[in-house]
């Protein structure tokens, strides 16, 4: 009985505990798919991972439903008739991009006019803030409604300061603050003309390299003895802030602005779509590129 029982379980055991040939070939098989499978997987990842970085071709900003669409090659979007643009997918997809323009009584038109017009090619959301909602006359001759005050004013992703009359808000400590306190929740800080002094004052330009409009570089100097201040410089470009020099260089520190986060051939068509034919890229002192 005992050695019945025996033989039952040897029999019962043996397909699990031993090899034969022709399990060894179908368990070799199997590892064999395994190891496919986990490579083909492991690729999959990788490539998703790169694909980060690959090249996708856009439609312009045209502020229609196709700005949001990714296309394959090159040629004109069925939806627009613009021609589609090469860029990195990671700047396709940082597409809300907000920017504030803090605009002062007394402004200097093409100081935030010609940026603007970039920046709204671009596809930036702009909003207008000044210190508060009350009208603002630019030059004496444009007047300008803000949406918000510095009260009310949402954050940004890059904060815009222009020349004119500045004396006024460089020299107001609820505006300075105000400014400090956006230091941790802003990407970039921008400045034309005269707008550094502004930021001169809130530190924002402590220990970097600026310019400013070429009448005013010494005063500039002057005012900000921790700050190198550069003639003869279209832009200056520290990384996360940016001087440019007066007026109409404000288009060309914004086109590069643009070109940083979306591309140079984004950029380019930005310039070409606002008739701007006399930009050149680099065309101003890279401190820091990020």
């Amino acid at each position: 009985m005992e050695d019945t029982k025996a033989k039952m379980i040897s029999e019962y055991k043996s397909p699990k505990l031993f090899i034969t040939p022709t399990n060894y070939k179908t368990m070799k098989n199997y590892f064999q798919l395994l190891l496919m499978l986990f490579v083909t997987i492991s690729s999959a990842l990788s490539q998703t991972i790169s694909s980060k970085d690959s090249i996708i071709y856009a439609c312009p900003p045209c502020h229609r439903d196709c700005d949001t669409i990714q296309f394959r090659k090159a040629g004109i979007c069925p939806y627009c008739g613009m021609k589609l643009i090469a860029m990195s997918i990671n700047n396709f997809e940082h597409k809300d991009i907000s920017i504030c323009f803090y605009l002062q009584d007394g402004i200097e038109i093409l100081d935030f006019a010609g940026p603007l017009e970039v920046f709204d090619a671009a596809g930036f959301k702009i909003f207008i803030v000044s210190k508060t909602k009350e009208k603002i006359l630019s030059q004496g001759l444009l007047a300008i409604v803000p949406e918000y005050s510095i009260a009310d004013a949402p954050k940004s992703d890059i904060t815009a300061f222009f020349g004119g009359e500045t004396s006024v808000p460089t020299n107001d400590p609820e505006l300075i603050s105000w400014i400090q306190s956006g230091k941790k929740s802003t990407d970039y800080f921008f400045s034309v003309c005269t707008g550094a002094f502004i930021l001169g004052k809130a530190g924002i330009l402590d220990n970097l390299t600026a310019t400013t409009y070429h009448d005013l570089i010494g005063a500039l100097q002057e005012a900000l003895p921790k700050t190198k201040v550069l003639a003869n410089e279209r832009f200056v470009d520290n990384a996360n802030v940016i001087t440019t020099a007066g007026v109409s260089a404000g288009i060309d520190g914004a086109l590069h602005l643009v070109e940083k986060l979306k591309g140079r051939d984004f950029a380019k068509n930005v310039a070409e779509r606002i008739e701007y034919d006399k930009w050149v890229p680099d065309r101003g002192l890279i401190i820091k590129n990020n």
